[in-house]
């Protein structure tokens, strides 16, 4: 890889990736909505545009075809808070997905690489369980595996590389969003009681830094119409993570397990296995669980 373009590259996860490929030598035009970059430092070998992705074409202004060999897709609504079961917004972004997926092909590139999630996963389970009854908060995975799906036929159709890396659930010190890592620590910090489900159903958290190595990783060295889990390669049961936490940082804090009713499905530990993102792009996560959630304290401390 020598050029990408990234999209959502202001983001929480395509920040930390624009910069891990500039590190490595590669440039990037970084694309997202913002006028000027809030996350982005400059770079020699970074280039910023304004772009809506529903209208990824309008980037032919500034890309000459044949000028870049891989496009990151990173950019999606509502990842986080209630916009995530906006079933339109998410219906959106899948269609957003597959026409970048198009643009990609169109201006030259060979690779496609799109942020995908677990949550795949357990929206295939919760859907095709008889009796189950899905809530709303499946929308934004149901999102993520409509574009994944066409994703994979058009890609096939037209001639470009897919390659669906998969976040089991990136956390760290810049992510403001209120999921799971950051809303226990935020009650840490505020001295609230810290109540959970009976948490038995498996769990993964991987660190922002190693999330951005992996996505070069697999831009680089991943197989064609492959997918790739994103992970720690620690995958447990949920309670020891928060065990895991609390010791890390709040050792004096009380935990209550099973006050809060779990309405989720466990997936198999095996879904979370990330031994081809280790055999076939050479991962290897490199920061602990207890070591990031302590990062991500201090740092949620000095913005609170």
């Amino acid at each position: 890889m020598k050029k990408v373009i990234v999209t959502g590259a202001d983001g929480f996860v395509g920040s930390y990736t624009v910069e891990y490929f500039l590190n490595q030598g590669v440039k990037v035009l970084a694309v997202d909505v913002n006028s000027t970059p809030k996350r982005l430092v400059p770079n020699v070998s970074l280039e910023y545009v304004k772009c809506d992705i529903s209208d990824i074409n309008s980037l032919s202004k500034v890309v000459n075809p044949g000028e870049y060999d891989t496009f990151l897709h990173f950019a999606w609504e509502g990842s986080a808070g209630p916009d995530r079961v906006d079933y339109n917004l998410q219906l959106k972004n899948a269609l957003n997905t597959v026409e970048c997926l198009k643009y990609a092909k169109q201006i030259g590139c060979k690779r496609f690489v799109c942020a995908g999630s677990i949550m795949e996963y357990e929206v295939e389970a919760a859907v095709h369980t008889q009796g189950n009854r899905p809530g709303m908060g499946y929308i934004y995975g149901m999102g993520k595996h409509i574009a994944h799906s066409m994703c994979k036929s058009v890609a096939a159709d037209i001639g470009i590389e897919l390659i669906w890396p998969m976040i089991t659930n990136a956390y760290g010190v810049g992510e403001y969003s209120p999921r799971f890592v950051n809303t226990t620590l935020r009650k840490i910090i505020n001295n609230e009681p810290l109540e959970f489900t009976s948490a038995t159903q498996n769990y993964d958290f991987v660190y922002i830094t190693d999330v951005a190595k992996a996505f070069y990783l697999v831009a680089k060295n991943g197989k064609p119409f492959c997918e790739y889990m994103i992970g720690s390669s620690n995958a447990k049961p949920l309670k020891e993570f928060i065990i895991e936490l609390q010791k890390s940082v709040a050792p004096n804090t009380i935990l209550k397990f099973g006050d809060v009713p779990f309405t989720g499905v466990n997936m198999p530990i095996e879904v979370f296995d990330t031994s081809d993102l280790e055999n076939d792009c050479g991962f290897k996560a490199e920061v602990s669980f207890a070591e990031g959630v302590k990062l991500t304290i201090d740092w949620l401390r000095t913005i609170e």
